[in-house]
């Protein structure tokens, strides 16, 4: 029996699946579907163009060599991506790309914006009285990708805020939508891809500009009658990075404005980078065409840095500030704060105030002593695997059930509960716990949040659950 494309393709990903690791084959690789085997050609199907451009990017030369034991060295790698639709009126549609031909075919823009006189534009920037010919960034140089320390819980943004900076508008990656807690890295990023995409693109104009600042803007326009002034300084932006999206909540008028030059900067190719404490899906009071623009491009979230970046993040800090610091005590402090990167900066730098001060070393026994109160007063994160862990353990189901599938009751209770719990004792988004538990989506634990609620007020025996498990999860 001769080879096929689902033969050729099962083999190479064998050999890619020995690679790599199992996270990053289960996000790259069991998505993609062989299409078509022509000889020495393998048309592959993969699920949007940032696929394409993350496996042209991380993968290639492991594809190759999969690809070559294959169909020898004359092998060829042909994508078929479907894109989503982006524009209401437009059909999906698919384009091929052999990956030796880097142009993509992607179909012409329809209605071309009109080019605007900078000449005859205000800027709100400018304060009234002094005169200047450029616009200024608004760019804090303090933040940049040299001191952005890369972990695994922010790889992906990194990796993707470089590529932006790199080629503006010229990625999949636009809007890139940045989000995450409180302290995590997102208005540094945003300053840093900002900051880089000026040094790479000198040509190119780039704004960095917070969300209520914006909306103050907005609000002094149509005060001043410029609306139109306003509108048109923010379509002439190249880069445009705008922090805090979720401020626009509630703000029906700025919500039009924003739509507006959003839609302008697109279809222009321009690059618009945001930021936000949210996915986009769990912004609450947002127009629904704006939420469906922030997914466009490439959501990528910011997570609390684990033990490894927390140590590099002191260690580049110490070096930075030539300050010598005991391994243990650097230990100490990466195990104890855990919550985010402002917090860890924080704690790090009450230790060197409290040597100073005192005048004296800086030892494990003045690091415990200085941290003591704040971590005691701090509670302890409750992981959303500590809860899912917790309620299997209480109902005696194996953890894998209630990721399964399977609609038993006694699975889907427990399944609805850890996703209640998660919503109650973490700061997760509720897409970010579906995700986690069963890979729902976040209506699914809408759902089972408003379920429990209503079991726990008409059902004594599962009230009782609720109770007792709120109790074990709590006490850590």
């Amino acid at each position: 029996m001769g080879k096929t494309a689902e033969s050729v393709w099962k083999n190479c990903l064998n050999f890619v699946e020995d690679n790599i690791q199992e996270q990053a084959f289960k996000t790259w690789f069991i998505p993609i579907q062989p299409v078509k085997l022509n000889e020495n050609v393998l048309t592959i199907q993969v699920p949007s163009k940032f696929f394409y451009e993350w496996l042209e990017e991380h993968y290639i030369k492991l594809l190759k060599i999969s690809l070559q034991k294959e169909l020898g060295k004359e092998a060829k790698l042909v994508y078929s991506i479907v894109m989503d639709q982006k524009y209401s009126g437009k059909e999906a549609y698919t384009v091929k790309i052999p990956s030796s031909n880097k142009e993509k075919m992607l179909p012409q823009e329809v209605d071309a914006p009109m080019p605007i006189d900078s000449k005859k534009v205000k800027n709100p920037f400018i304060i009234p009285g002094l005169q200047k010919i450029k616009i200024d960034s608004q760019l804090n140089t303090g933040y940049n990708f040299h001191n952005f320390i890369e972990g695994e819980t922010n790889r992906l943004a990194r990796s993707a805020g470089k590529a932006v900076a790199k080629r503006p508008g010229g990625t999949s990656f636009n809007p890139l939508f940045i989000y995450g807690g409180v302290g995590l890295g997102k208005t540094h990023l945003a300053h840093a891809i900002g900051l880089e995409a000026k040094e790479n693109h000198p040509d190119k104009t780039v704004l960095y500009v917070s969300t209520e600042k914006f909306t103050q803007q907005f609000i002094e326009a149509v005060r001043n009658n410029n609306r139109n002034d306003f509108i048109h300084f923010y379509q002439m932006i190249d880069i445009l990075i705008m922090d805090d999206v979720q401020f626009l909540s509630g703000k029906k008028a700025t919500q039009d404005v924003f739509f507006h030059i959003f839609n302008h900067l697109h279809q222009r190719g321009n690059q618009i980078i945001l930021t936000s404490d949210k996915p986009p899906v769990d912004i609450q009071d947002m127009e629904q065409r704006l939420i469906s623009r922030f997914k466009w491009g490439l959501s990528a979230d910011l997570q609390a840095p684990d033990y490894d970046t927390r140590l590099s993040i002191l260690n580049y800090k110490i070096e930075k500030d030539g300050i010598e610091m005991p391994e243990d005590v650097l230990d100490y402090i990466a195990k104890s704060i855990k919550t985010n990167v402002r917090e860890l900066e924080g704690s790090l730098n009450s230790i060197i105030a409290q040597a100073t001060l005192n005048k004296k070393e800086i030892t494990l026994e003045l690091t415990q002593k200085t941290l003591s109160n704040f971590i005691n007063n701090t509670r302890k994160e409750i992981s959303i695997d500590y809860i899912q862990r917790t309620v299997c353990d209480y109902f005696k189901i194996p953890i894998d059930e209630i990721q399964s599938k399977t609609r038993k009751r006694d699975v889907v209770q427990a399944r609805q509960l850890a996703m209640y719990f998660a919503k109650k004792f973490t700061k997760a988004s509720l897409s970010s716990i579906g995700s986690q538990i069963g890979n729902r989506d976040h209506a699914t634990v809408l759902h089972a949040c408003k379920t429990v609620k209503n079991l726990s007020e008409t059902d004594k025996v599962f009230r009782g659950y609720v109770e007792e498990l709120s109790r074990k999860i709590s006490v850590e």
